[in-house]
């Protein structure tokens, strides 16, 4: 049951969460990961806009679950929540990276920055394909 005052959002994807486990930015143009981001900030977007989602400034909790139809997965856990992390905060005032490629996409966000994320819950489940679901709450201080 859902306290008072707690926003939750989620969403499903298709495919692998983004991975962070290098030093060029994942969002860049032309990186590696550049179709897995613009999935999750496609969903992301849909599913704020269903929501009426805005973005928050509190505390978080992220929860990930990641469907897989292998026994081991392409990436840790670290660097997909990282990736998931990173492309989900505020991307409208980069530093030292231009995002003009990523065109609407560029200004969602579900909270402003990841250091916001206080709780973290991460699981894995079998399935036919990969998939994940992304799920934000805020977080009321006790």
């Amino acid at each position: 049951m859902a306290q008072v005052g707690i926003a939750e959002i989620a969403f499903d994807v298709q495919g692998w969460p983004p991975v962070k486990n290098e030093a060029t930015s994942m969002l860049a143009a032309g990186h590696p990961q550049h179709d897995r981001v613009r999935r999750l900030l496609e969903a992301a977007a849909t599913a704020a806009q269903l929501a009426d989602w805005t973005v928050v400034s509190i505390d978080v909790a992220l929860d990930v679950t990641v469907r897989t139809p292998t026994s081991r997965l392409p990436a840790d856990a670290t660097n997909y929540l990282g990736g998931i992390a990173d492309v989900l905060q505020d991307k409208t005032k980069p530093l030292n990276i231009d995002l003009s490629h990523l065109g609407p996409l560029q200004g969602i966000a579900l909270y402003r920055n990841d250091r916001q994320i206080s709780r973290i819950t991460y699981r894995t489940e079998p399935a036919e394909t990969s998939s994940y679901q992304v799920r934000i709450s805020t977080v009321i201080p006790p």
